[in-house]
């Protein structure tokens, strides 16, 4: 565990940063519209932004949480299919990453 302590801190961080990301969304999405035909649209269609940038935060907090788990279990740079390291560099890119670059493509 002593060995991922730094991406360890770094998915937290990131998380932390993510969960207050879906914070600030939510609390914008909860705002009412104006009435003006025209503003109400243009926030429409703002609100539909945001909400699509809240479902990619949200799937990037359960990929790393997701990490921390196998990071606490020992199981963190190994693939979740196969059982083989996944390469450090992939880990670099994607420190996320579940799977080797060959059972990612399959």
């Amino acid at each position: 565990m002593t060995k991922h302590l730094n991406v360890r801190q770094k998915m937290e961080a990131r998380l932390n940063e993510i969960l207050g990301r879906v914070q600030r969304i939510e609390g914008d999405l909860r705002q009412s519209h104006d009435r003006d035909w025209t503003e109400a649209a243009i926030e429409v269609e703002n609100d539909e932004v945001l909400e699509g940038l809240d479902d990619i935060s949200r799937a990037e907090a359960v990929h790393l949480r997701d990490a921390l788990r196998r990071i606490e279990a020992g199981r963190y740079g190994f693939c979740v299919q196969c059982g083989e390291p996944i390469a450090e560099e992939r880990l670099e890119a994607l420190p996320f990453a579940s799977t080797c670059i060959y059972c990612a493509q399959k």
